[in-house]
């Protein structure tokens, strides 16, 4: 693997490899009342070719581990892992969850319970019901023991085993040596191509999925949402580039568009009893949760050069209300982007964020900037005296002291 290939292009393979589990469409819909999970708490398997698959993902996961592209924040994982415990069903107990630092949509599960959650679907949920929608979904492969059905499957076409030894050592820790992020991305993905689901199969964990969100008090509802968001991510971001929509990256790239899919998940949704209202949304934990990194993820989003897709993500997350932190990014997407009239459009939107009182200490900055260009120069002046009494300590606060002794 060269390790100057690009982040973007290893994550557009990647999506293909992984996101299988994503993005099924059924072929006919499965109602959730006729799914039950196969295995139970402290499941462990016994026929041998299911040995040998616990074996290579056991080995997986202590290089996951040890990997630097996870996010290491205790409580944020322990959030996660509560959803887990919520709406993991029987077997709730024996999954564990880790958060990679990806900003693309994506989650898998591998076959031995643990879950690798992207931290670009964090940057997209709404709500607590959203994800745990997503990672009900998953948590339904692992209970109705789809891993060992698909790995039954490929053994029979292919040396399965041999293209998993190829991805072992995702952290780099059976060698001893760092591997870039792009590296790493490339072995993910290797390893995770296996874990791709027949439609009859996605159908399946979208059915048991939505049924455990429900039993767990969430909105059904939230599931078929998720995918409705997508579809018009994908539609914004072609708009913007004025392309035709990409329909061979991301979650779309091996399974058609999930309109199908989300017509399914509605009518199963009438099926089951759920929560209602703001409680069956847990909007409120889902931010306290995100609070410490959601500037990350936005960041991260942005910095994509994907101006379409990101405008469209902080348009959707401001549906529950616009925050000067949404309003900052919202400003940068502009500014990065450096079209004509895109400077209007990015002073504006730092004017609109520094009227928040969560606005963050960055936007009293390019606030500041944005006055001094426009011949504002007390107005700058002032907003920078701000950023300064925000943010002290900052890199940049001596290049921006000087600029105000100027």
């Amino acid at each position: 693997m060269n390790a100057q290939l690009s982040r973007r292009a290893v994550l557009g393979g990647f999506g293909c490899a992984c996101c299988a589990g994503l993005a099924g469409t059924a072929e006919a819909r499965i109602r959730p009342a006729d799914m039950k999970p196969l295995i139970d708490a402290s499941h462990r398997p016994t026929d041998t070719d299911e040995k040998g698959l616990w074996q290579q993902y056991e080995r997986i996961e202590r290089d996951i581990a040890d990997s630097n592209l996870l996010i290491q924040d205790k409580a944020l994982t322990g959030y996660l892992g509560d959803i887990v415990g919520r709406v993991g069903g029987p077997a709730a107990k024996d999954m564990r969850v880790y958060l990679a630092h990806i900003p693309e949509f994506n989650a898998f599960m591998a076959p031995t319970g643990f879950m690798v959650v992207f931290s670009g679907l964090l940057t997209r949920m709404r709500d607590e019901a959203q994800l745990s929608g997503v990672i009900a979904h998953e948590a339904g492969h692992f209970l109705r023991r789809h891993h060992i059905r698909g790995w039954r499957d490929l053994r029979r076409k292919t040396d399965a085993f041999s293209i998993l030894a190829m991805g072992a050592g995702v952290g780099g820790a059976a060698g001893g040596v760092y591997l870039g992020d792009a590296v790493q991305l490339a072995q993910f993905g290797t390893i995770f191509s296996l874990l791709s689901y027949s439609r009859e199969l996605e159908a399946e964990a979208d059915a048991l999925g939505l049924k455990l969100i429900a039993e767990a008090g969430y909105d059904p509802l939230a599931m078929s949402g998720i995918w409705q968001q997508l579809l018009d991510e994908q539609k914004a971001s072609a708009r913007v580039r004025r392309k035709r929509v990409r329909r061979d990256a991301s979650i779309f790239q091996t399974h058609p568009a999930p309109e199908s899919r989300m017509v399914d998940l509605r009518a199963s949704a009438a099926e089951v009893k759920g929560g209602t209202g703001e409680a069956a949304r847990g909007r409120a934990r889902y931010l306290q949760a995100l609070a410490p990194i959601r500037a990350t993820l936005l960041d991260d989003q942005v910095k994509l050069n994907d101006p379409g897709a990101s405008l469209y993500i902080i348009e959707n997350l401001a549906k529950d209300g616009w925050t000067g932190l949404l309003r900052f990014y919202e400003a940068e997407v502009w500014r990065l982007r450096g079209e004509k009239g895109d400077d209007a459009k990015a002073a504006a939107g730092y004017a609109a964020a520094v009227a928040f009182p969560d606005a963050p200490p960055e936007a009293w900055r390019m606030h500041g900037y944005a006055q001094l260009k426009a011949g504002k120069r007390d107005e700058g002046k002032a907003a920078l005296g701000r950023y300064l009494a925000l943010a002290p300590q900052a890199k940049d606060a001596p290049m921006v002291r000087y600029s105000l002794a100027q």
